[in-house]
């Protein structure tokens, strides 16, 4: 349906879902963002799950919902077609007919505050402390000049993009005047000036620093925002950046006190019954009357921090997709407890932040929209055969 002044977009949701979970933060190798619909479309309601699959997909269509925002990108490796007889296209295809746009916040969700792993860890009565893996900050130093009178328009969308954050303060930066020349050749479509004359215009330098990880987003809204057909701009990779440890970092996991002291057996049973019931359970491993004090988490698949684990000061490390040999070398070098949860149950949780994000945000921009977390269980795990012990 149209868009009118009293109804949000698509674009409105990811204004403000990335403003939550800052698209700069996902890792390299995620693809995180809109994967199919219109940002002009209007929204008035949308729905989360933590997977898009065929059953979610449907549900969505079936409730009537502009919008899907899953956790984990459809996408996310690479496919050569989005035919209608493959299993990524037919979920495509369904959600495009019916008008419902899906976009994902993957490992940016992950790394912001609040984010993914801070529910976890609230949820496990754990006070969600500093990363496992924080974000350091590495900064280009940008300049680029434009007319003044563009200056705010480009400035606004390099902000939007992660750029011109130091410290505590945002949208930091300084600029000064400038004389700028190009002559135009007969193919070029100029903003200012005709072709083949040399034009000179009085222009802005405008330089900020950006962390080093959001640079293709800063230069691509640069370049959209920018008037001319071929902005002048430089980024250049600084020394600077790195800013000492505390509980505002972000980054991937979280480290904190448990609310009180228990032993393994009963911190397990915690995570059990503070989770999301899923066929695959939960599993510790260690001393079970080991007590428990301080823990680690990391939502999803996170074996690889087994060894970042093992040189802190935790009692437990609580996590997903654990497998048989990383787990027993780390107890052999005397490596903490381990609690190995359903992959999807770490993160289903999630959704629910996620939604009340959108509800505000857009109810706070005067255009409300209907939110709803779907209850479906995406873990692929259905059956758990379990013999006598």
């Amino acid at each position: 349906m149209p868009a009118n002044n009293s109804t949000a977009t698509v674009g409105d949701v990811i204004r403000v879902m990335e403003r939550a979970y800052p698209p700069y933060l996902a890792e390299s190798w995620d693809a995180v963002g809109l994967i199919c619909g219109d940002p002009a479309e209007s929204v008035e309601s949308v729905v989360f799950a933590l997977d898009c699959t065929d059953a979610v997909a449907d549900d969505a269509i079936a409730r009537g919902a502009d919008m899907l925002i899953v956790h984990h990108p459809l996408l996310m490796r690479g496919v050569n077609s989005v035919a209608a007889n493959t299993p990524k296209g037919r979920i495509v295809h369904k959600l495009i007919r019916a008008g419902v746009a899906l976009f994902a916040a993957h490992t940016n969700a992950d790394s912001a505050r609040p984010g993914v792993n801070d529910k976890l860890a609230e949820l496990l009565g754990v006070t969600p402390g500093a990363p496992l893996r924080p974000i350091v900050d590495e900064l280009d130093k940008w300049g680029f000049t434009v007319p003044a009178e563009s200056a705010e328009a480009v400035k606004d969308a390099v902000f939007a993009a992660g750029a011109g954050t130091v410290g505590d303060y945002t949208e930091a930066g300084f600029e000064f005047a400038v004389t700028g020349q190009f002559r135009p050749d007969e193919g070029a479509d100029p903003h200012i000036g005709s072709r083949g004359e040399l034009e000179r215009v009085e222009e802005l330098r405008v330089e900020f620093v950006a962390p080093r990880r959001a640079r293709e987003s800063v230069r691509a809204a640069l370049v959209k925002a920018h008037p001319y057909e071929e902005p002048a701009l430089d980024a250049v990779e600084t020394h600077s950046g790195t800013r000492e440890l505390g509980e505002k970092d972000l980054g991937i996991g979280r480290v904190g006190e448990l609310d009180q002291p228990m032993t393994l057996c009963e911190f397990t049973e915690r995570v059990r019954t503070a989770l999301p019931a899923t066929t695959w359970g939960v599993r510790a491993a260690g001393d079970p009357e080991a007590m428990i004090r301080k823990v680690a988490v990391a939502s999803g698949a996170g074996d690889s921090f087994l060894g970042t684990v093992a040189k802190m000061d935790v009692d437990c490390f609580v996590t997903s997709d654990l497998r048989h040999h990383p787990v027993d070398e780390h107890l052999r070098a005397g490596g903490c407890a381990v609690i190995d949860t359903a992959h999807w149950a770490s993160e289903f949780p999630w959704c629910s932040q996620a939604a009340e994000v959108v509800a505000r945000g857009l109810e706070a921009e005067g255009t409300p929209a209907d939110t709803h977390v779907l209850d479906i269980r995406t873990d692929p795990w259905t059956i758990h055969g379990q013999g006598d012990e």
